[in-house]
């Protein structure tokens, strides 16, 4: 799979009411205590295990442990790939492992469960595209979806997607003939006819604009900061050992760095993890934004609309209690740390240079060349700031 699932079609709405009803907060709202646990001290000498999935925003760590990157930030990880996402998020919530990449609604999802709790230390990224609603050539806008009949897999991003702009026009799902169908099948349906139009992410929407006249709707571009994906923590490894996950967020950076300087060598990297061609592997890039310091500091930071994390957990969580998807709201006050991204930044100053090599990940073909090239991938890369 090249996406990660959302847990349900309730998890569609979240972020749909978080746009229609804006800041509002309801102070009494129940929230639940972390989960008491006790589990077992982990040896000192183990190392990290960090679980993630074909995503890819998430193929960048197979560059870390490919090129020794952990290791010159003095920590020691075990990357655990899993086929499955679903299954990747149960290992973190049962303890299997100490961290995973994941989105924020479903760390939610997890989080009150979770035996060893779950902590938001950074942001890979944000969808900027790889999602997308195709239409036949009867339709030019999105006011011309009401009554056409629309194929998706529900409760996955392409259905999200097209909910979110549903709301955005003051539109519904109501208000289209909602065809559920697996994706393989519902960009098949699409293809032959048999709908208006298919929300779907990469790489089916290649197929689907195979159709004669087809084209591309709108994006998740054009909805930034709604799908954040993310490296989560547990609290105990946080409590244990915050020397080695702040290993991991300057690691992080350093992948980026890396990434700008050895664009070949990192794409033959991704590539075969992702088991994908060089040729796919540019395209799906394409709609992945990475996130570069200065993002991290704004999605950790408080604000008042869904760029920022704090924000946006707090209406999905609402949602989700009110439609009976999880029973209470999680202590939302210890799901987000930033203070691994800030000691990074502060460490850092004027020296980061993680905007220009975020953008090597997604312009492949224009690389920056202002940057000088640096042959550190330690925790401090010496490189001159743009």
């Amino acid at each position: 799979m090249l996406i990660r699932r959302l847990l349900s079609v309730a998890s569609i709405f979240v972020l749909t009411m978080a746009i229609a009803i804006g800041c509002a907060q309801d102070p009494t709202i129940e929230t639940a205590d972390r989960p008491s646990s006790t589990p077992a001290a982990r040896d000192i000498n183990a190392p990290l295990v960090i679980g993630y999935s074909n995503w890819a925003g998430w193929w960048p760590w197979a560059i870390a442990e490919a090129e020794g990157l952990f290791e010159a930030n003095g920590v020691t990880v075990e990357l655990k790939w899993f086929d499955g996402y679903l299954e990747s998020m149960e290992a973190l919530a049962a303890g299997k492992i100490d961290g995973n990449c994941q989105t924020l609604s479903d760390t939610i999802s997890f989080a009150g469960e979770a035996v060893n709790g779950e902590v938001v230390v950074l942001v890979n990224d944000n969808l900027a595209g790889n999602d997308k609603v195709i239409v036949s050539d009867a339709i030019e806008t999105i006011a011309d979806l009401p009554g056409k009949k629309v194929a998706v897999e529900e409760g996955v991003v392409g259905d999200f997607l097209l909910t979110l702009a549903l709301e955005k026009n003051d539109l519904s799902r109501d208000d289209v003939g909602i065809v559920p169908l697996e994706t393989s099948a519902a960009v098949e349906a699409f293809a032959t006819g048999q709908t208006d139009a298919v929300g779907v992410f990469a790489p089916f929407w290649l197929t689907a604009l195979k159709r004669e006249g087809s084209k591309e709707l709108l994006s998740s571009a054009e909805f930034p900061g709604a799908i954040p994906d993310l490296l989560v923590m547990s609290a105990t490894a946080i409590a244990n050992h915050p020397d080695d996950v702040q290993g991991m967020i300057d690691t992080w950076f350093n992948v980026l760095a890396f990434m700008r300087d050895n664009l070949e060598r990192s794409n033959a990297i991704m590539a075969d993890r992702a088991k994908v061609s060089l040729e796919e592997l540019d395209l799906l890039k394409q709609g992945t934004r990475l996130f570069s310091l200065p993002d991290n500091l704004e999605a950790f930071a408080p604000g008042d609309n869904m760029k920022h994390m704090q924000f946006a957990a707090q209406m999905m969580a609402k949602f989700m209690v009110s439609v009976d998807f999880i029973p209470v709201v999680p202590d939302l006050e210890v799901l987000l740390d930033d203070r691994f991204v800030k000691d990074y930044a502060e460490r850092m100053g004027d020296q980061d240079t993680s905007i220009e090599d975020a953008k090597a990940f997604s312009d492949p073909a224009n690389p920056p060349s202002n940057l000088e090239s640096s042959s550190d991938t330690g925790s401090a890369v010496e490189t001159d700031a743009p």
